[in-house]
């Protein structure tokens, strides 16, 4: 990963405890696992208990992997109070310029990035569409499910 990962310190807090979490607690308890699998004996192809202990040890090292690197290259966004063009993590609220519809987004980066929270990221065809606009400004983007237009009401 060569971009930084934009994080808010609530995102690099949830992120750092699930690290934790992983290393200090699922990782001892898979190695646990798999001593008594080893223990039981046998053909360790036939050891089913071994193999899901194995597989569950890799996605959990793959995990702690991807969250030391987003970790490494994490760029804190920090709370500034009011802006006046669309950065890393900026409340904005826009009007659907068709439905006139009004929908407010927090643009965040892609590792904590949630729709269904409002948290958009700042990768995505809206986040970019958004960044570096202001207030009074129409924003379009593509998405799978045609164009759509917004008119930027408010920037937080």
């Amino acid at each position: 990963m060569s971009n930084p990962q934009y994080l808010t310190q609530e995102g690099m807090d949830a992120l750092e405890k699930r690290l934790r979490q992983l290393i200090e607690v699922r990782r001892p308890q898979i190695a646990e696992r798999l001593r008594q699998s080893l223990e039981e004996g046998g053909d360790l192809t036939e050891n089913s208990e071994y193999e899901d202990a194995k597989n569950e040890q890799a996605f959990v090292e793959g995990e702690i992997v991807r969250l030391e690197t987003i970790l490494s290259s994490a760029l804190l966004i920090e709370d500034t109070g009011k802006r006046d063009r669309v950065v890393p993590g900026a409340m904005v609220t826009l009007v659907d310029q068709a439905s006139k519809e009004v929908e407010t987004f927090h643009l965040v980066g892609s590792a904590e990035a949630n729709p269904r929270e409002g948290k958009i990221s700042v990768e995505s065809p809206l986040g970019k569409a958004l960044m570096g606009a202001k207030v009074g400004d129409k924003v379009k983007y593509k998405a799978p499910d045609g164009e759509f237009v917004f008119k930027i009401k408010a920037i937080q």
